[in-house]
C-alpha cells in the first residue's frame, strides 16, 4: 500500500492546534493596504482559526497531523 502524502503547500501555511482546529494566516493582507481601513488592518494581525468547512478541506491535505 503506498503512503499517503501531505500537501507541501498546506504544511507550510497551516498548523493544527491541540484541540484539532486549523490555524492559518488572516486573509486579505497581501496587498492593497491603502484601501483597507485602519480597523481592518488592526483586527487582521496574526493568525486565526479557520471555519469548519475550510478546516475540513485542509485536514484532508494533511492526513498525518490529526
Amino acid at each position: 500500500m503506498p503512503k499517503m502524502k501531505t500537501k507541501s503547500s498546506a504544511k507550510k501555511r497551516f498548523k493544527i492546534s491541540a484541540t484539532g482546529k486549523v490555524i492559518g494566516g488572516q486573509a486579505g493582507k497581501q496587498h492593497g493596504m491603502i484601501k483597507r481601513t485602519k480597523k481592518f488592518i488592526r483586527n487582521a494581525r496574526g493568525t486565526t482559526a479557520l471555519s469548519e468547512p475550510d478546516a475540513k478541506i485542509i485536514k484532508g491535505f494533511m492526513p498525518y497531523d490529526r
